[in-house]
């Protein structure tokens, strides 16, 4: 007697969405930073946070969220934007969001979804489906 088991779904296609939806809220909140609240005003909030070297921390941290969430988004470099991207949210988390508690608007459960999703394409890597250029 044989026994029937799913076909398995396609886990590019599973990657693609993962890089997709981390990627797009990463270069969101990157650009918030940039635009609407700009870097003299992140700096400022950083300082009020108590975030170390807010001067370049800011500039950094807004960098590293746009650029790294359009990497994730296209699929290049995946694997480095998602180490960088989940010691972003590991900071963000010690520094800012634990001491508010687990959950929203300041707790730390939205940032820890982020980490496990940036370390989770970190590991895995993008998948095939990404843009023809780069590495993975």
């Amino acid at each position: 007697m044989t026994t029937r088991t799913a076909p398995a779904l396609n886990p590019d296609l599973a990657l693609l969405l993962l890089r997709l939806a981390t990627g797009v809220v990463f270069v969101m909140h990157g650009a918030q930073k940039f635009f609407t609240y700009t870097l003299p005003g992140t700096t400022q909030a950083f300082t009020q946070m108590g975030v170390p070297v807010p001067g370049i921390s800011a500039p950094v941290v807004a960098t590293v969220e746009l650029l790294g969430g359009l990497l994730l988004i296209l699929g290049v470099y995946s694997r480095a934007a998602g180490v960088l991207l989940a010691v972003n949210m590991l900071v963000a988390i010690i520094l800012v969001h634990l001491k508010a508690g687990f959950f929203n608007p300041n707790g730390l459960e939205f940032p820890l979804v982020l980490l496990a999703a940036s370390l989770a394409v970190a590991f895995a890597g993008p998948g095939r489906l990404r843009a023809p250029i780069g590495q993975p």
